[in-house]
Order: C-alpha cells, then structure tokens, then sequence
C-alpha cells in the first residue's frame, strides 16, 4: 500500500464518525454519477468527455497533480458542489443534489481540518482514495 495512503488511512482514523466510509460504496456511486464523464477507470475519458467544454480530469492523477498530496478539502467540495465548476452549460456534478444531502460527516483533513459533508461524499472519496496512482 502506497505511503499517502497509509498516512491518510490513519488521519482519517483519528476522524471518529469518517471510520463509516465505504469505498465499495463509493465505487457504486462512482459507477452511476461519474463514469459517464470521467471514465470507467476515472481517466477523464468518459462517453460524454467529448461534449464537455472543460474535459474531465484524471481522477487518478489528483495526489500526482496536487504534490503527491489528496487534495481532499478540494475533491470534497468539488463533488458536493460547494466548489462549482461548469464543464457543460451547468454546474459539476450534475447529480448534485444527489451528494449535497446533509452536511452532517465530518471527515478530517491529513491537516487535521475538519470538513463536513454528505455520507455518499466521504463513500465517494474513499474509493477516489483506492483508484490514486503515485506515479
């Protein structure tokens, strides 16, 4: 298991309520909410990559491009569209409302910050998480 990882599995250890995440989960969440724009293997390369005005990114680059650090603040924000981006005419994630649910989950940050966010989010990120390449 990569370093990050490990480091980042015991940050989130020292979360309390985080130890609830599901990276299978996530993978279904992944599968329904995601693949489409960014790929099955979540490379930016999704059926509906072509039509987007700003292209998907590699999912599995975000430690790469971020210093070899999980920008999780970043990705959790992103996802659950307090960070919007519009790539299509409308705001990322299009199924939004589906992953703003109640910002009730606190899920820590390797700095030890604290955000809160949706259950099917900290799901999502775990499997984010499981799918980083380090190199």
């Amino acid at each position: 298991m990569p370093t990050f990882k490990i480091l980042f599995a015991a940050f989130m250890c020292l979360a309390g309520p985080v130890l609830a995440q599901d990276a299978d989960l996530g993978r279904a969440h992944y599968q329904t909410h995601c693949a489409t724009c960014h790929g099955l293997e979540g490379m930016g390369n999704g059926p509906m990559a072509g039509a987007l005005i700003q292209k998907p990114v590699n999912l599995t680059e975000l430690t790469i491009q971020n210093g070899g650090k999980f920008p999780l603040e970043r990705v959790v924000k992103r996802i659950d569209g307090r960070d919007p981006l519009v790539s299509h005419g409308s705001p990322m994630p299009v199924y939004g409302d589906y992953f703003e649910g109640v910002l009730d989950v606190p899920i820590k940050t390797p700095t030890g910050r604290v955000v809160q966010t949706s259950q099917p989010v900290v799901d999502l990120v775990a499997y984010l998480l499981d799918i980083q390449r380090i190199e």
